[in-house]
């Protein structure tokens, strides 16, 4: 018998954000490694077609918007009973600071801190986060390791979302539950193709990587499926930086 302690074979995996970028890679791949996806997000057909992309049966793609309270009440009263939740939903903001507003604020954090530790809580109180099992948060490596001009909402949303999960591992460690983070660099998803970016000002950047490029979806979902199996088993309130050496530099 071949002994692999990274596998996640059987488990239940709940995705968000999986109608695109890291979040569809980490649904595609936990599928791969032959896991049970439920992979939600807000786009129908995107759903649809990712639902094609799954190999192996028995998953479920289900539309549901993180911020409306009732949609999320009947999505959990639907689902079974879950291994492991990676978090990979969240939104993009750039914006100087002497420009922003508090309905921006309050737009960016609902969507990229208080949705997702929210889901959690709510996962404990129906009873739907088994013991033993595995959270991931997928943060950045702004604002917490690093800075840019132009990203104080973005950043502090994201900041904030370590601080939540590092004090969640310790009040969730008695029900052996494992909350950890993993901090991206950029990576090639449709979020960094937005505004005024273009490929040459993109490659531009790139240049400034160690590795001299930026991480692919998959990679990063590599990083998170490691965090949501055996092989992380004592793993918790930390954070993974998976950004090819940037912050380093």
């Amino acid at each position: 018998m071949n002994f692999n302690p990274f596998t996640i074979e059987n488990k239940t995996i709940l995705v968000t954000g999986a109608t695109s970028g890291i979040g569809r890679a980490t649904a595609i791949t936990c599928a791969k490694m032959c896991a049970k996806v439920i992979a939600i997000g807000r786009n129908h057909e995107r759903l649809e077609s990712l639902m094609h992309e799954l190999e192996g049966t028995g998953h479920l793609c289900l539309k549901v918007d993180l911020t409306n309270d009732e949609q999320v009440k009947l999505f959990l009263e639907s689902i079974p009973i879950i291994d492991g939740v990676a978090c990979c939903a969240g939104v993009a903001d750039m914006n100087p600071f002497a420009f922003i507003s508090q309905e921006e604020i309050e737009s960016v954090f609902r969507i990229n801190c208080i949705a997702p530790i929210m889901l959690i809580n709510q996962l404990l109180k129906v009873k739907k986060l088994g013991n033993g099992s595995s959270i991931v948060f997928v943060s950045s490596v702004d604002g917490s390791k690093i800075v840019h001009a132009g990203n104080t909402i973005y950043s502090g949303s994201k900041s904030a979302l370590v601080g939540m999960a590092r004090n969640m591992a310790i009040d969730l460690a008695g029900k052996k539950i494992r909350v950890n983070c993993v901090l991206p660099g950029t990576t090639d998803t449709p979020m960094i193709h937005i505004g005024s970016a273009t490929d040459e000002s993109l490659a531009e950047v790139a240049k400034q990587f160690p590795l001299k490029r930026f991480a692919k979806p998959e990679e990063i979902a590599n990083a998170i499926i490691y965090l949501l199996g055996d092989a992380s088993s004592f793993v918790t309130g930390t954070e993974l930086v998976v950004d090819g050496g940037y912050s380093i530099v």
